[in-house]
Parts: structure tokens; sequence; C-alpha cells
């Protein structure tokens, strides 16, 4: 494995790509499904029995047999289609019925158990890369699974599980499908990491350099340090000036514009998600104050950490100000 892939496998350990909704999708030629925009979303599409076709927002035509997935990492919008003619309607449009927790399914009226049937596994996912978050930027509108299988091999069996239990529907299907889809979808993710990630510029750039990725790779490590230009300089074994000019070229900021950055994510993350009191964040984080923190939170992520920590956890912000 190359530096660059040791450098970005470490930093996407934060990685968490889970479904917040899963849906198993039976339909008859012709049909078309249409997926609006869904920002901050990722979308997951696994063919448990083909053919159809995909249309991207940019209107490029993917086709998926069989045993192939996608993923769309920035939820845009896109269609599923039997023919290039095919009209579509909203999937909203189609009706549903739960299975288990978090599972739907939906069938067309046409939609029969015959071998003339389109099987699709579908998942709408929270896609979160903790520090890494900026590469999602960097990724393609579509990412196919099949560009990965001669180079991960390991990922065909999970994919032939995935349409057994679409196909064969046993007890407990849709429950081991979603579980299977999130590992799928992490595994496109990871190996598009590892294989460098396109022709990305920005923060990819940064990482293929080898002084930057270890000043980088530090402040993911540790990002309650107090570094300085200077300290991240030494990691990268260059002189202060020459990191500091190569690093605002790479990434468009400075060092610790991006150090600041990094930690209003990690607390985004850690505050939001975790429930963790903000105090504890800060000062994990390098903050002497809670002042200091709340400073760079609020410039950065456009609210208060406390405003942000009581939408989140509003039954819990009141039993704080009654306790006050």
């Amino acid at each position: 494995m190359s530096q660059y892939a040791d450098v970005t496998s470490e930093l996407l350990s934060g990685m968490r790509l889970y479904g917040v909704k899963y849906q198993r999708i039976e339909v008859s030629a012709p049909f078309g499904i249409r997926f609006d925009d869904a920002p901050g979303r990722a979308q997951l599409h696994f063919v448990g029995r083909g053919p159809l076709l995909v249309k991207s927002a940019a209107g490029v035509i993917h086709t998926l047999e069989t045993g192939d997935a996608l993923l769309i990492p920035h939820g845009k919008a896109h269609a599923l289609l039997s023919s290039v003619d095919a009209a579509d309607q909203d999937i909203a449009a189609f009706g549903s019925k739960p299975i288990c927790d978090r599972v739907c399914a939906i069938a067309s009226a046409e939609a029969c158990d015959g071998e003339q049937s389109v099987i699709l596994f579908s998942a709408c996912m929270t896609f979160e890369l903790g520090g890494m978050q900026p590469l999602i930027n960097t990724m393609p509108d579509v990412m196919m699974v099949s560009t990965l299988l001669s180079q991960y091999p390991e990922i065909q069996p999970i994919l032939e599980a995935m349409e057994r239990e679409s196909t064969a529907r046993q007890a407990g299907y849709a429950s081991i499908l979603s579980r299977l889809a999130d590992v799928v979808a992490a595994l496109i993710v990871r190996g598009w990491v590892e294989s460098g990630c396109g022709k990305g510029s920005g923060l990819v750039q940064a990482l293929r350099d080898p002084r930057l990725s270890l000043a980088i790779a530090a402040m993911h490590r540790d990002p309650g340090e107090s570094w300085s230009v200077e300290k991240l300089a030494r990691v990268s074994g260059c002189s202060r000036s020459v990191f500091a000019e190569r690093f605002q070229s790479a990434t468009g900021m400075t060092p610790l514009r991006y150090l600041t950055e990094l930690r209003m994510r990690l607390a985004v993350q850690r505050i939001s998600d975790g429930g963790e009191a903000v105090e504890t964040v800060a000062f994990d984080l390098g903050y002497g104050s809670l002042a200091a923190f709340s400073r760079a939170f609020k410039r950065i992520v456009g609210q208060s950490p406390g405003a942000l920590r009581a939408g989140r956890y509003p039954a819990t912000e009141a039993r704080v100000a009654q306790r006050a």
C-alpha cells in the first residue's frame, strides 16, 4: 500500500456510513423511479435482479446488471429506469409497507414474483467521515462497485449474499440486507480512497504530498495538541515558510485554519451525535477556555455549541435549565 493510502486509511478511521431508511423495491417494465435531491445523505442501490438503467443528475446513463451496486455519495437527484425513454415517478408515489424496523417494501401494481420483475434494495444513508468530511466533496456523483471488484475481490461474496437475500426473502432477510448494504457502501468508499481518490484536488492533493500528509495525519491523530505552524513544519520535515506556502497552495487555507475547521467538525459530531458536554469537548480539542471555543465554533459552524446541543437534545437541555 502506498504512503498516500496508509495516511488516508488512518484518517478514515472515523468513517461512519449507515442506513437510516431501507427499501426493497420490486417493479416490472416499463418503470421509472425518481429520487430527488437528498443533501447530506448518500444513496445506495443494489440490484437483486436486473437489468436496469440509472440516470444521474448530469444525465449520464449507467447500466446495472444483477449483483451490481452503486453509491451516490452526494445524494443528488437520479432515476432508476427500465429504458432510456421510460417516464419516471417520484419514489414517494409508490405505495410502501413496513417489513421490519427501518425497512419497507415497495412494489408496482404490475410486479410479480416471477423472473420478469426487477428487484432492488436501496438505502438512504447518513455519511460521515469525521475529520475527513471534505473528502466527500471530491467524490464523483456516481460510484460503481463494479470498478472495484478486480482489486477488491472480497466484495463479491457480500454482493452474492445480498442477491440471495433480496430474492429468496427468507426469515429475517430485510434486517440482514440492511447490514450488508452498510458494509458494501463502506467498502465502495474505502476502495475509492485507497485507489487514490480519482483526480481530486485540494485536500486530496495535500494528502498525496508526502510531507504535507505527515502534518495532516498528526493533526487528525491529536487535534487537541497545541499545534503551531512551526510544530507542524517540523513534523513535515520542512522549513516553516516552505510548509506554510505548500499547505496554502494545496488546500487553499492556512494550516491553522485547517486545524480549526477539523476541530469544529469533530466538535459538531461529538456534541450533536455523541451528546457530550460542550465543556468536555472544548478542553479535549485544545481550547483553554469555553469562551474561546464558543467563539471559534460560532465563527465556523454558524451557531453556538449550546444552540446545537439544545436543538439535538431539547429534553436534556430542559432538565439542565430546571436544575439551574
